[in-house]
């Protein structure tokens, strides 16, 4: 039977970088390693760097054994709650595009005569220039 296990949004984790209180996010999970910063072989200064970011590289990259990966399971607290993802600057484009293709259409309709105009002399002086021929 599946267990429910608490999310954890990035910025929740984030806001846990201190060496009374640590959170590091490893592959989509949220450690809380606060209490093993003094006993990590590396020092607690490479752990409370890696908070508020996916941690995951840095992990990898130390090349941990077998038993710290299971040691690190002991300080499973949940998962990262994905769906609450947000890029801001997307949706900001895209409403600065929507302005600008309204901004446009409302001057297409406005001046909508300069272009009739301008086709309609073409087409008079094209006439005239044909029946002088």
């Amino acid at each position: 039977m599946p267990t429910l296990t608490k999310l954890y949004t990035m910025q929740e984790a984030a806001q846990h970088n201190t060496p009374q209180d640590c959170w590091i996010v490893i592959d989509g999970k949220v450690y809380d390693v606060g209490s093993y910063l003094e006993e990590h072989p590396g020092g607690d200064d490479v752990i409370l760097a890696t908070t508020g970011k996916d941690a995951t590289d840095e992990f990898e990259d130390a090349g941990h054994s077998e038993s710290a990966r299971e040691l690190l399971e002991t300080f499973f607290i949940g998962e990262l709650d994905l769906s609450a993802t947000v890029i801001p600057e997307l949706e900001i484009s895209s409403k600065k595009q929507a302005g600008c293709t309204q901004k446009f259409k409302d001057l297409t309709k406005q001046n909508w005569a300069i272009p009739v105009a301008v086709i309609g002399v073409s087409v008079v002086i094209g006439f005239l220039y044909l029946r002088k021929k």
